[in-house]
């Protein structure tokens, strides 16, 4: 049983053109169905290199930036230290009273009462409030609180009241006042030793 192409009779490239055309679409069938999976993974595969080679360019360009970033960091943690020895977030009750009983006695006072009050919660900080007491000079007085004023904290006086004092030799003034001091209201995470 023969089968009947009809191409009997034709010259010979005439049927070796149709089986090409035959093989390249059987080729063309077979590649398509074979393949087209392996193309789309090819296709996501690229698109995934594409975006890790933006993720790397992301990187080198940060790592370059590193050193200018140390540099903010550690300008910036040096602030923070000035900052905090102005707005301290601790009391430290006895370095306080110790620096005034250098000045008193710099300056020829009798310091008489240090009274540490409670510590008021305001926004960000509390006031510290601290009465004080203190026999002494008007000149000598001048003096301590303009010795005050260059503490590197902030410390306010307030509620000043100056009373002459008679036959009481080389103190003519007695000074009673509230010297109000601030504290950094820091979060318990944050809390770090100031030096």
């Amino acid at each position: 049983m023969a089968i009947e192409t009809g191409l009997e009779g034709k010259p010979w490239y005439i049927s070796a053109a149709v089986g090409a055309g035959l093989a390249a679409v059987l080729i063309f069938a077979v590649n398509y169905m074979k393949f087209s999976d392996m193309r789309q993974q090819i296709v996501r595969k690229g698109s995934e290199i594409a975006e890790l080679d933006r993720k790397i360019n992301e990187g080198r360009a940060a790592q370059k930036s590193l050193p200018q970033f140390q540099e903010r960091v550690e300008l910036l943690q040096e602030e923070l230290r000035r900052l905090l020895r102005i707005l301290p977030p601790r009391r430290n009750t006895e370095g306080l009273l110790r620096r005034l009983r250098t000045l008193t006695e710099q300056g020829d006072f009798n310091l008489l009462s240090f009274a540490p009050r409670q510590q008021s919660p305001r926004d960000f900080y509390y006031e510290w409030p601290i009465q004080i007491r203190l026999n002494g000079t008007y000149h000598n007085l001048a003096i301590f609180f303009d010795r005050i004023s260059n503490f590197s904290r902030i410390i306010n006086i307030e509620d000043l009241r100056i009373a002459a004092l008679r036959g009481n030799g080389a103190h003519s003034i007695s000074a009673q006042f509230v010297m109000k001091t601030f504290l950094y209201n820091q979060p318990e995470e944050e809390e770090e030793e100031v030096p």
